[in-house]
């Protein structure tokens, strides 16, 4: 899988404070995995490689508001982040409480999100992006290719690359750049989720792997601000599908 500016793009899932924090919620089954993969120090060298590339950048961020804790059914994940509260906001068009919450990004990364250009879509609900906005926002830019990353592995990141890879997209994992739980029953989730990348990405890099690789190609093209006026134009050049 070749990675260009022009066709490719950063998709980082849930890189939020409940799931990458030592005071997330969850670090008390995440956080040796995200420790030792240094999940957050990967990220952080994936959002230097795209800004520096010129590649964009898509957010798929997870949310619960008070209404969801009507669902009349939830499978055992789902149960467990609403009784703890995980990724907990007031309302969907209410900010109170907030920064620096469970749900908002780890500050390593707001420089990077809130940029003004990385693309933030609605929230996933369950694991997928079957119920968001994120495919949309990336075929209305003629996106072809992703480079996926982000939390957990073996949840949201899997369900993300089963549902892009069913809707055509060509899709690398940065098999370092995301972490899994250790469940004393159900096992270790990050192992299991790279025996599924392998039989399904088109390319499962380590971040040094995918950064070498976005700084490669984007050497042969247009940079920042060039490349995005070059994926207008090629839109524009290309008419609709």
């Amino acid at each position: 899988m070749k990675y260009d500016p022009i066709d490719t793009a950063v998709v980082v899932i849930d890189p939020q404070n409940d799931v990458l924090s030592p005071s997330g919620r969850n670090w008390d089954v995440l956080g040796a995995s995200v420790t030792e993969n240094r999940t957050v120090e990967n990220l952080v060298e994936i959002f230097i490689a795209a800004a520096a590339g010129g590649y964009a950048v898509f957010i798929s961020p997870h949310y619960f508001y008070p209404t969801d804790h009507r669902w009349l059914f939830n499978g055992p994940l789902e149960a467990d982040e609403l009784r703890t509260s995980t990724f907990a906001r007031v309302g969907p068009l209410r900010l109170d409480g907030f920064v620096d919450s469970g749900a908002d990004w780890l500050d390593q990364f707001k420089p990077f999100i809130e940029d003004s250009a990385t693309v933030v879509a609605s929230p996933h609900k369950v694991w997928g992006p079957q119920t968001n906005d994120l495919v949309l926002q990336l075929r209305k830019r003629r996106i072809d290719k992703v480079v996926l990353c982000g939390m957990l592995a073996n949840i949201c990141v899997e369900s993300h690359l089963r549902d892009l890879l069913e809707q055509g997209f060509e899709v690398a994992v940065v098999r370092d750049a995301t972490a899994g739980p250790r469940h004393p029953t159900h096992g270790d989730g990050y192992r299991a989720a790279l025996v599924n990348y392998s039989f399904l990405a088109h390319a499962v890099p380590s971040t040094a792997e995918a950064v070498a690789a976005m700084a490669n190609e984007s050497q042969r093209a247009p940079h920042g601000a060039a490349a995005s006026a070059m994926r207008a134009g090629c839109i524009q050049m290309r008419g609709p599908r």
